[in-house]
């Protein structure tokens, strides 16, 4: 009997591999350490390859089509569904060979090396941001035992710890200055290597062209665009710009029975990271529009008039990952409305 559908179950050590022939009856069922994946797939003869979209699958959806295979990667929440009983990996590996054929499923494009590269950048970054964020409050509530308030903000917070080290808060014991001062230094050590990851970052939007068409949407910076145009591999698997926003979770949910149709809260679904790059690129463009109306697009101007910030936020998030879809996939740059400052 001849293979002709693989679901591949992947883990750190061991994979489980699940094959079926053209008839649905089950050919190999076992398991692989990581050493005998390539030398069992280079004796098969071309066959369809089901894996979720998790960690390393985008490297073993490569080295698989190198050797021929069709490799198709599922999201993992669609391939669930499909396991029968019990989690297990042999469970799962049936479950994605299962899922894989089905003519309604969707599928993910694997990222080249040099996306998954960008990707790397971002990922750091966004570590990076994190621990700086967790020293600052960590210095805050330190001095707050000692009934110093800081001021929000960032820079704020840095140059209190360092007037602090310097003598200027004498109701601070030598030893919590001597913390305090500690936590500042992991600070500038994290700004110095925020900076330099940034720099690869910028020097990466610059040889990108579609990253650079991006950046001139208003409210998508550099960070946005680079970890757009890193993470759509093919913007054309999308309909329909309202397809794309729906996979960043920026459309409401649907809870409709009996003719009638209920909206209600965003999805969140999909990827987390793109959807907060670009909320928070609205909320800036949000504020700008509240100092300066004229200088945005007056649609987002008229909305706060009748809507909450926050709700305008998401809603122009949404227009906003919709733009870039088109953008995308039909080419061109953005092109503000008439009557609006570029």
């Amino acid at each position: 009997m001849e293979i002709t559908t693989i679901g591949l179950d992947l883990a750190k050590s061991i994979f489980q591999v699940h094959a079926v022939d053209a008839a649905g009856t089950v050919v190999v069922r076992k398991a692989l350490r990581r050493s005998q994946v390539v030398p069992f797939f280079t004796k098969l003869p071309r066959c369809l390859v089901g894996i979720e979209a998790c960690g390393t699958s985008h490297h073993w959806a490569r080295a698989l089509a190198k050797l021929g295979h069709e490799v198709r990667l599922m999201p993992p929440a669609y391939v669930k569904p499909y396991v029968k009983r019990g989690k297990t990996d042999a469970n799962d590996a049936e479950a994605i060979c299962e899922a894989v054929t089905r003519p309604t499923m969707r599928f993910v494009p694997a990222k080249s090396p040099e996306q998954q590269a960008a990707l790397a950048l971002h990922r750091t970054r966004d570590l990076l941001v994190k621990q700086r964020t967790q020293l600052v409050n960590m210095i805050r509530g330190l001095l707050a035992e000692f009934g110093i308030e800081i001021v929000r903000g960032l820079h704020h917070a840095i140059e209190l710890a360092a007037r602090i080290a310097k003598g200027d808060a004498p109701e601070v014991p030598d030893l919590a200055v001597r913390v305090i001062t500690g936590l500042a230094g992991q600070i500038g050590d994290v700004q110095v290597r925020l900076a330099a990851l940034e720099k690869e970052l910028l020097t990466w939007h610059r040889s990108n062209e579609l990253s650079q068409r991006l950046g001139t949407i208003p409210g998508v910076g550099l960070i946005s665009a680079t970890a757009l145009a890193a993470s759509v591999t093919d913007p054309g698997r999308f309909r329909s710009g309202r397809q794309f926003a729906a996979s960043l979770g920026l459309t409401p949910l649907q809870n409709s029975s009996g003719g009638k149709e209920r909206m209600g809260r965003i999805s969140r679904m999909g990827d987390r990271y793109l959807r907060r790059l670009l909320v928070i690129g609205m909320t800036s463009l949000v504020r700008r529009a509240r100092a300066k109306p004229d200088s945005v697009d007056p649609r987002i101007a008229a909305m706060l008039a009748r809507k909450p910030a926050r709700v305008v936020t998401v809603a122009a998030a949404n227009r906003t990952a919709r733009v870039a879809w088109a953008i995308m996939a039909r080419g061109g740059t953005y092109r503000a409305p008439i009557g609006v400052a570029a």
